[in-house]
């Protein structure tokens, strides 16, 4: 959060900038056709400290049941932590890691009266930032699962106020496309462990807003915080019997699916933008 703050007061300070330049720039023809540009900033993962791993042991497609020892107790009973480890037992969890996100983009921007601006966007981005869950069983084993948005192509719209001219203040908001790469890991050798749908393409939104100053008439640079959320429910691993014995959990249960238990995989943007203008 404290990022987010930062680059809200940062844009906010932008936009205030370049009302003071609009007197030297003022023209009726800033931000009134076609750009090309990109972006270069961080994924800032949100703080989803209560994520496990949850369980469908009649493969139902219900992931709300406890996977049980030969004696009836809890198999996950030593926990889970929000993030990923190799261990067998909760302690040695690394957090959810923020990472470097970049996207090229192409736009179209219309000036309308009163100094209002309405525009398109398309955009391809990229990130490598990664959000983990992890499970801890009594046999004992720790089982890992992490995600990272491989790619995601957006549509967006935006509407802004450009103070006669030089400088851009905005919202936007649109849908997005994403493929999302799936890591699982596990310490335990017994069992057999097969992903399902990894790297499958899901759809999304984003919303936020920014702001642009004109450091000539073809060439601006700016500031930009977006929300992204993707709805990830559909990946999961299936865990088979392996070489594991007739009281081994797993093997109890006749046949388990598992997976992260946040479904959602939603994030921040903060970037700095640079855009060619036609």
């Amino acid at each position: 959060m404290r990022m987010i703050s930062t680059l809200l007061a940062a844009t906010a300070a932008l936009g205030l900038a370049t009302a003071a330049s609009a007197q030297d720039t003022d023209s009726s023809t800033d931000y009134n056709g076609f750009y090309i540009g990109g972006t270069i900033g961080t994924t800032a993962q949100n703080n989803d400290g209560g994520s496990t791993v949850v369980f469908d042991t009649n493969r139902d497609g219900t992931f709300d049941q406890n996977v049980l020892t030969s004696s009836g107790g809890n198999a996950f009973s030593p926990g889970f932590c929000n993030g990923f480890s190799t261990a067998n037992a909760p302690g040695g969890c690394r957090k959810d890691e923020n990472g470097l996100e970049y996207s090229v983009r192409m736009g179209y921007d219309a000036r309308l009266g009163n100094n209002l601006v309405a525009g398109v966007l398309i955009e391809g981005a990229k990130s490598s930032a990664r959000d983990g869950s992890s499970a801890f069983s009594t046999t004992p084993a720790g089982y890992s699962f992490d995600r990272e948005l491989d790619y995601a192509v957006s549509a967006r719209a935006r509407l802004g106020f450009t103070p006669g001219g030089g400088g851009l203040m905005y919202v936007t908001g649109g849908g997005s496309y994403a493929k999302i790469d799936h890591t699982f890991s596990t310490t335990n050798t017994a069992n057999s462990f097969t992903p399902f749908n990894d790297g499958k393409m899901v759809w999304g939104w984003q919303a936020g807003g920014g702001a642009e100053v004109l450091l000539s008439r073809n060439l601006s640079l700016g500031l930009e915080y977006l929300y992204n959320r993707y709805n990830d429910d559909e990946y999961f691993v299936a865990v088979g019997n392996g070489t594991a014995g007739a009281t081994n959990p797993f093997v109890l249960a006749g046949g388990v699916n598992m997976r992260p238990s946040e479904t959602r995989y939603d994030y921040h943007s903060l970037r700095a933008t640079m855009s060619f203008r036609f």
